[in-house]
């Protein structure tokens, strides 16, 4: 009796841990709720519904579960492949894809959003911000390569600007923008700002737009009733004059005591606020700078990925895309560049359907079967990595880069002198300063240099093919050295040699 006492106890006591709460598992609660002679579950399979749980009886939902199987079908990774497997390839005989194509890889058509320059363009502005918030005036120089992204920025900071302006309330400053190559003389800048900002009428006759600017930054009553002004100079070197007054009196419109002027000026020199505004410095006025540096390879392809993200088909060959970022990353790092090399391989593609079309209507009329890989060709409609080797041939390999290629040695070094002489927006350099580059590259690379007449014999024969440009100068060290070919080129013909590629690194 004791025994079976015991036995019954035990049976009590698992009962009771077995309806505690407190040992109450989330993953077990549906097999407690079952009767103990409940017939077993069959589980249904993910495959065979997908609406369901893995882990949800028959008669479920599927909803019960961590809120539905619908969840996961909506991540980002899933809808990323989905895209990407429903994605369908183009179609290169359809005109409207065609065209479709290149002009989202055209040089106009204005990207949504600015990838890889958010830091550059957050500091333009923020810049822009606080003058407009203190009102005090100031100036800006944005500085970098060819296609580095500098107007575009412009353009979404001139938008950014107008929205924090509409939200906080204030006031949003005029804006003149001014591409200075449209200026017929360098000192119609301060007419063009003249004339946006008093009418011809109010003006006094007797001054010059530049005096009658000073003036009015001068003078507290006449500036208090003006809206601030944001002047945006693009290709801003083409104000340098020989005496630079005409950057100088530019740049010091901002640092007159009652001065409502904003001045960013826009250009590809790096240090020209170093060259040519010493006085600017002198006088604690120099503009602050925002450097744009060329774009890397991953960046190159991350923008051409974004553009070509909303067409609805497949244009390239992810290799192709890559092959064009490597190669316009190594020569100048210039977006526009990347995108008129796709575009060149786009019609590349075209030729070639055309041309296959014409031997296949061909060889149906003489009854012969067209060749395998001609087959093979006409069935891919994307743009291969062929194609694009032959775009990116055609846009940099012009005639200089085969005459630069088949140069003696010493040339090569010298024309890789003038490269590094001239980086950054200098126009020219001297003799004198190209002899000591060349000697300089000779001893770190420990080759020996030719005499000194040997050297001016070179430079000669470099200005007879047209390679560089020499002037004239009674001292022979002061002539001035132009390069006369596209610095592209040249860095183009010699990147193949790790010597060069070395040398024509940028620091």
């Amino acid at each position: 009796m004791t025994a079976i006492t015991r036995a019954n106890q035990c049976k009590v006591e698992s009962v009771m841990e077995t309806n505690s709460p407190k040992r109450k598992l989330r993953s077990s609660s549906v097999q407690r709720q079952q009767s103990p002679v409940s017939t077993p579950v069959n589980w249904k399979s993910p495959r065979r519904c997908l609406n369901s749980s893995p882990k949800s009886p028959p008669e479920s939902d599927g909803k019960a579960v961590n809120g539905g199987f619908s969840n996961s079908l909506t991540s980002p990774i899933r809808c990323l492949l989905k895209d990407l497997i429903v994605k369908p390839d183009w179609n290169p005989k359809d005109t409207e894809h065609v065209k479709t194509a290149k002009e989202a890889l055209h040089i106009s058509t204005a990207p949504t959003t600015i990838m890889c320059r958010e830091d550059e363009q957050n500091k333009i502005f923020n810049f822009c911000k606080a003058s407009v918030e203190q009102e005090k005036a100031g100036s800006l120089y944005v500085c970098g390569c060819p296609g580095t992204g500098k107007s575009l920025s412009m353009e979404k900071v001139k938008d950014q600007l107008a929205a924090w302006a509409a939200q906080s309330g204030l006031q949003l400053p005029d804006i003149l923008s001014i591409n200075c190559t449209s200026l017929a003389n360098t000192s119609d800048i301060f007419t063009k700002i003249m004339g946006e900002t008093q009418p011809k009428k109010k003006r006094n006759g007797s001054l010059t737009p530049l005096q009658h600017l000073r003036r009015l930054y001068s003078q507290k009553a006449e500036s208090s009733c003006m809206k601030m002004k944001l002047i945006i100079a693009d290709e801003l070197d083409y104000l340098i004059t020989k005496d630079k007054a005409v950057l100088h009196d530019l740049f010091m419109l901002t640092t007159f005591p009652f001065s409502r002027c904003i001045l960013i000026g826009i250009a590809n020199a790096i240090d020209l606020a170093d060259r040519f505004l010493p006085r600017l410095q002198a006088l604690n006025c120099k503009p602050q700078v925002v450097t744009y540096r060329a774009y890397s390879k991953e960046q190159i392809l991350k923008i051409l990925q974004q553009r070509l993200t909303g067409l609805p088909f497949v244009v390239f060959h992810s290799q192709a895309l890559e092959l064009c970022a490597r190669k316009v990353a190594a020569v100048s790092g210039d977006m526009r560049k990347a995108l008129c090399v796709c575009r060149n391989a786009i019609e590349l593609l075209e030729a070639e359907i055309k041309a296959s079309s014409k031997e296949q209507n061909h060889d149906d009329a003489c009854d012969t079967p067209a060749p395998p890989e001609l087959v093979k060709r006409s069935e891919s409609q994307i743009v291969r990595l062929d194609h694009m080797a032959v775009a990116l041939s055609k846009t940099f390999k012009s005639p200089a880069v085969e005459t630069i290629q088949s140069l003696p040695q010493h040339q090569q070094i010298i024309l890789c002198s003038v490269v590094k002489l001239v980086r950054g927006g200098k126009k020219d350099t001297t003799i004198g300063e190209l002899n000591k580059s060349y000697m300089d590259i000779c001893k770190s690379t420990l080759i020996p240099p030719v005499g000194s007449l040997e050297l001016s014999n070179m430079f000669t024969v470099l200005n007879d093919q047209g390679l560089l440009k020499l002037g004239q100068s009674r001292d022979n060290k002061m002539r001035r050295v132009l390069l006369k070919v596209d610095e592209a080129d040249v860095t183009f013909a010699l990147q193949g040699i790790r010597f060069f590629r070395n040398c024509l690194a940028v620091n």
